[in-house]
Formats: C-alpha cells, sequence, structure tokens
C-alpha cells in the first residue's frame, strides 16, 4: 500500500516521461494501489488515476474498477472527487460504461453529489451522445427503480439544454427507438414524461413527426381493446393518453380514431365511469376532452350515429346545468331586492353536485347556543306603512296650508321604485311556467 510521498513520486515519474509516459507501467500501478490507502491516498489516488488512463489502455478495466471504488467511498470528500474525474475515463468504447456508471449514481441522496453526477453526464454527452444514451436507456430498462426515475428525470430536463449540434437527426431516431422500448412498460407519470421528451425532438414537430406521436399515443392508449368503464385504471390510461394527445391534433393531424373510440366506446357508459383521482367530475372531463379534439376530427363512420349519442348526452346535461344556473339568479336577485344588497346568499356552481341539507337542520346563533331565547329586534314602522307629511312651520312656510301630504306609491311612475319595478318583471313568481319547461335550441 503505497504512502503518500510514493504517490508523489510516481506521479512526478510519469509527469516526467512526456511521450513515453505508456512505458511506465509500475508507476502507474502504484498510483492504482493509492485506492487501498488512508484518506490522503484515496484523495490523491482520485485525481492521478485519470490524469493517465488514456496512456494505458491494458490497464483500463483496473483503472475505472479503482475509480468507481473511490465513487462509492464512505468520505463524502473523496467520492466527489472521484465522481467529477469520471468524464476522463469516457474514452472510446468505455464511454457507454462511464455513461452507465453515472446513471447509476444518480441515486444518491447528497444534492452536491446529484448535481456533480448531472455535469458529468451532460460533458459526455457532448463528447458522444450514442454512448450516453446507450448508458442511460440501459439503466432506464434494467436498472432500480429510483435510477431509473431519475434517469427518465434527466432526460426530460436535460436534453432541451444540449445545442443542435448534440442533437442530430441521428441521435434523436435513436432516442424514439429507444423511447418505444420503455414505453411498453411505464407508469402513468413515466409517460407523461416520455411525452415531454419526444414532443421536444425537433424531427418530431413536422406534420409527419407529430403523426408518429399521435399513433404512439394511441397504441399506449390501448384503442384496439373494448372500453372498461368499470376498471378504474383503464378510465385513467384512457384520460391521460387523450391529454397527451390533444395538444397535438391540427387541420392536418386529424383526431378522428380518438373521437370515433370516445362516441363508440366511452359515451355508451358515461354514467357508469369510475375514476382513482378523488373529487374530479369524470363524465364533465370526458366531455370537455371529446369538445377539444372534435374541431380536428375528419371523416368518421357511423356519422349520424355517433352524433345522436353525443346530442343525447350533451341534452340529459343541459337540462340539469340550466335548471342549476336559474335556480343560482333567483338566490342573486333576492340578496338585490334588499336596500342595500345584502350579497349574503350562497350559490353552488352548475357543474358541481349539489349538497343536500336535512329538513329541520337550521344554522346555530350565538342566542340559540348561549341557551338563551333569541332576541327580538325591536319593534318599528314597517317597510310599507303610511305616514303623514308635516310641512315645515316658519317665516317660509307660513303661505303653506295645513295639507296632509300622504304618500302614496300607486300614484308615483314605476321608474320611482327601481326594486319594485324589477321584482315585477324578473320574479319567478309571475312565471306560470317554470323555465326550463320549454325546450332549449341547441345551436
Amino acid at each position: 500500500m503505497p504512502t503518500v510521498e510514493e504517490l508523489y513520486r510516481n506521479y512526478g515519474i510519469l509527469a516526467d516521461a512526456t511521450e513515453q509516459v505508456g512505458q511506465h507501467k509500475d508507476a502507474y500501478q502504484v498510483i492504482l494501489d493509492g485506492v487501498k490507502g488512508g484518506t490522503k491516498e484515496k484523495r490523491l489516488a482520485a485525481q492521478f488515476i485519470p490524469k493517465f488512463f488514456k496512456h494505458f489502455p491494458e490497464l483500463a478495466d483496473s483503472a475505472i474498477n479503482a475509480q468507481l471504488d473511490l465513487c462509492e467511498d464512505e468520505d463524502v470528500s473523496i467520492r466527489r472527487q472521484a465522481i467529477k474525474e469520471l468524464p476522463q475515463f469516457a474514452t472510446g468504447e468505455n464511454l457507454p460504461r462511464v455513461a452507465d456508471i453515472l446513471t447509476q449514481l444518480l441515486q444518491t441522496d447528497d444534492s452536491a453529489e446529484f448535481n456533480l453526477v448531472n455535469n458529468a453526464l451532460l460533458s459526455i454527452f457532448k463528447m458522444d451522445a450514442k454512448g450516453t444514451l446507450g448508458g442511460l436507456f440501459s439503466q432506464i430498462l434494467q436498472g432500480e427503480d429510483i435510477v431509473r426515475e431519475r434517469a427518465i428525470k434527466f432526460l426530460s430536463t436535460k436534453l432541451k439544454t444540449l445545442p443542435d449540434e448534440v442533437l442530430t437527426k441521428e441521435v434523436e431516431e435513436l432516442i424514439l427507438t429507444e423511447s418505444k422500448k420503455v414505453l411498453e412498460d411505464v407508469t402513468g407519470e413515466e409517460f407523461v414524461l416520455f411525452m415531454k421528451i419526444l414532443s421536444g425532438l425537433k424531427s418530431l414537430q413536422t406534420v409527419s413527426g407529430r403523426q408518429q406521436l399521435v399513433e404512439l399515443v394511441a397504441e399506449q392508449a390501448d384503442l384496439e381493446q373494448t372500453f372498461n368503464p368499470s376498471d378504474p385504471d383503464c378510465v385513467d390510461r384512457l384520460l391521460q393518453c387523450t391529454r397527451q394527445a390533444v395538444p397535438l391534433f391540427s387541420k392536418n393531424v386529424h383526431s378522428t380514431r380518438f373521437v370515433t373510440y370516445f362516441c363508440e366506446q366511452v359515451l355508451p357508459n358515461l354514467s357508469s365511469l369510475t375514476t382513482p383521482v378523488e373529487g374530479l367530475d369524470i363524465q364533465l372531463e370526458v366531455l370537455k376532452l371529446l369538445a377539444e379534439m372534435s374541431s380536428f376530427c375528419g371523416d368518421m363512420e357511423k356519422l349520424e350515429t355517433n352524433l345522436r349519442k353525443l346530442f343525447d348526452k350533451l341534452l340529459n346535461k343541459i337540462k340539469v346545468v340550466a335548471l342549476k344556473i336559474t335556480n343560482n339568479i333567483n338566490v342573486l336577485i333576492k340578496d338585490l331586492f334588499h336596500i342595500p344588497p345584502s350579497y349574503k346568499s350562497t350559490v353552488t356552481l352548475s357543474w358541481k353536485p349539489v349538497q343536500k341539507v336535512e329538513i329541520g337542520q337550521k344554522r346555530a346563533t350565538e342566542d340559540t347556543t348561549s341557551g338563551s331565547p333569541p332576541k327580538k329586534s325591536p319593534a318599528g314602522p314597517k317597510r310599507d306603512a303610511r305616514q303623514i307629511y308635516n310641512p315645515p312651520s316658519g317665516k317660509y312656510s307660513s303661505n303653506l296650508g295645513n295639507f296632509n301630504y300622504e304618500c302614496r306609491s300607486d300614484t308615483l311612475p314605476v321608474l320611482a321604485w327601481p326594486s319594485r319595478s324589477l321584482a315585477v318583471l324578473l320574479s319567478p313568481v309571475q312565471s306560470p311556467e317554470p323555465p326550463c319547461k320549454k325546450p332549449l335550441k341547441i345551436p
């Protein structure tokens, strides 16, 4: 086991050898043995091993393994130094192996180490994008869950930062090919991340590229299978995939396949849909997605039949929503009748379910909860009580007679009583029929 002095001495031999450095294999072996020493020896080895690595191809495996041991050392400062120097080993056929090692190191919980690993991966990406992708996708397909998760996130966040000369057409084709392999078995979150990765590739932002992505999403949505409305996972997968497909549709990339599936498979089972997402109005969500897609639907088979299904479902929904809206309007009008307006009523949004209140349930007040009976409001003149007007006395009113001026509402113009005229015009009591009894016209 070499000492610090021996490490420095052999480092000097290699540094002074210049072009003949490859002839001093024994000196390099001493430096490799430094990984077996103490903290100081390991720190020196972490710096010296990568410096002369390229001159000893016959010791490449031993050197990489030695550096990897340092990357897993208990001392955080040694680990960081070893990780920082790893890109120097990424030469020729060794690069995919280094990329694989760095990808595994993404599982670290130390933030400084994690940043070093990210920087190291980016640096070798610029050296050889294809080789780096080979190491990354190897771990995505076969690595542990934490490594797979962080490798996917690395691709989704870092690819867009790379220059065009790195992300060539061939590199993007490799990303698409490898991504298709991964998409054969992914979670919902992973699928969203991969769609983010693929939609960001320049080669897939053309019409033909977007069409490829739509077909990829259709395969993931499993549109060839019969829809199962009682399976929450099946429903959630369809919604997730459709949300990813919607931004891809255009006048040149049609949504016909998705719209047809919704009309034939989903709409007939609209009332029986289940979802694992708490608080989500699944029926409204389906109709909203269908509405967004319909603008880019091409020629559809069984068009009239599908339109009839859609019309029927929208008409169950419209009647309910219209009734709720009318009730909300009546509640608001009652508030406006007060002088001044009270603004105390609570309305229920038309697309949310109504909360039922039990009969006899009353809102507690301070008076009722204190154990004493509620206080009565002081007696006063009623709002519509007629009062006698007494003219003022004094020198300015001496010529006035003692006339009684009775305020009669029936002799005043209607405009003098805006709240009363509004009540006459808008009060639902004046209408002989409920507001929703007449059939609505669908534009």
